[in-house]
């Protein structure tokens, strides 16, 4: 497969991560630690299920403690938090706020060794935190700390938890992608022994909700992790580190077209702030992918 034709498929994951806010906030009132494991378990049988024919696919699950550890941090902490963020917030309100992550992922991968922070990774990260600000206010800035909420709180982590992960990540490029079912697949236990301990059992109400659930499964709970790890690793990674910024746009218009949000303008000005932070913090790396 040509190194295009694997940017393509890395890809298909930032389409399919704008739909999670939409079908998450479409669950109903599953608890986190129980859609998170109903949701792993459909993501990590969509992996699962090619093992028996592709040789060599079980052994890509032996790794070490750090790989197992990191994987299953990052997908179980994340998707957690999102989920009670969701549940605790306005939906376009925590998505916003949550993809921060691309723009704290340029900031804090400038503190690497053989890096440096720059200005304009600064003023990326100003344009960040003002959209947000203003995607909480709604235009009205003296109400920042009157509607400042729990959600909003657990979407910053949704932010801070992913971009750590991804730069963590990059300690371990050559670990095959079938060793995401495993994650998958670990994290919807781990997920499962949680909810018995801290939950009550709260089944989807409807046809509407199993499938949003299904569909959180399948596509960004489950195939996108799937094509953005084999991406990352065989594709052009700036290239796709530059569509990743793309991503609070998408989910944006994915929400209002679906009637989950009403159109504000503090909500196009907060998406373009925060688009923008991140494509200004990643300046170096966008002239870096045309050359």
């Amino acid at each position: 497969m040509t190194r295009q034709a694997a940017t393509g498929i890395g890809f298909t994951a930032v389409l399919m991560w704008a739909l999670l806010a939409l079908l998450t906030a479409a669950s109903g009132a599953v608890p986190p630690f129980q859609l998170a494991a109903m949701t792993f378990l459909v993501g990590g049988m969509v992996g699962a299920v090619t093992w028996p024919f592709r040789p060599g696919a079980l052994a890509a699950l032996r790794q070490g403690w750090k790989v197992w550890a990191l994987g299953i941090g990052g997908l179980f902490g994340y998707h957690f938090v999102y989920f009670s963020a969701i549940r605790a917030a306005p939906p376009v309100e925590v998505s916003l706020i949550a993809y921060l992550w691309p723009l704290f992922l340029v900031a804090f991968s400038a503190l690497l060794p053989g890096e440096r922070l720059k200005l304009h990774h600064v003023i990326g990260v100003v344009c960040g935190l003002a959209g947000a600000a203003l995607v909480i206010t709604r235009g009205d800035a003296g109400n920042l700390l009157a509607r400042f909420s729990y959600g909003h709180l657990l979407a910053f982590a949704c932010a801070f938890i992913w971009s750590v992960y991804s730069v963590l990540s990059r300690r371990f490029a050559q670990v095959s992608t079938d060793v995401v079912a495993g994650f998958c697949l670990s994290t919807a236990v781990l997920s499962m022994l949680c909810h018995l301990a801290f939950e009550q059992t709260v089944w989807p109400q409807g046809p509407a909700q199993w499938l949003a659930i299904l569909g959180l499964g399948l596509l960004p709970v489950g195939l996108a992790f799937y094509t953005w790890d084999y991406g990352v690793k065989h594709g052009d990674i700036m290239v796709l580190g530059a569509a990743s910024y793309a991503s609070p746009l998408l989910s944006t218009i994915v929400l209002l077209l679906a009637g989950a949000t009403a159109f504000h303008w503090s909500i196009a000005l907060a998406c373009l702030l925060i688009t923008g932070g991140a494509l200004i913090a990643a300046k170096d790396m966008l002239f870096k992918s045309r050359s």
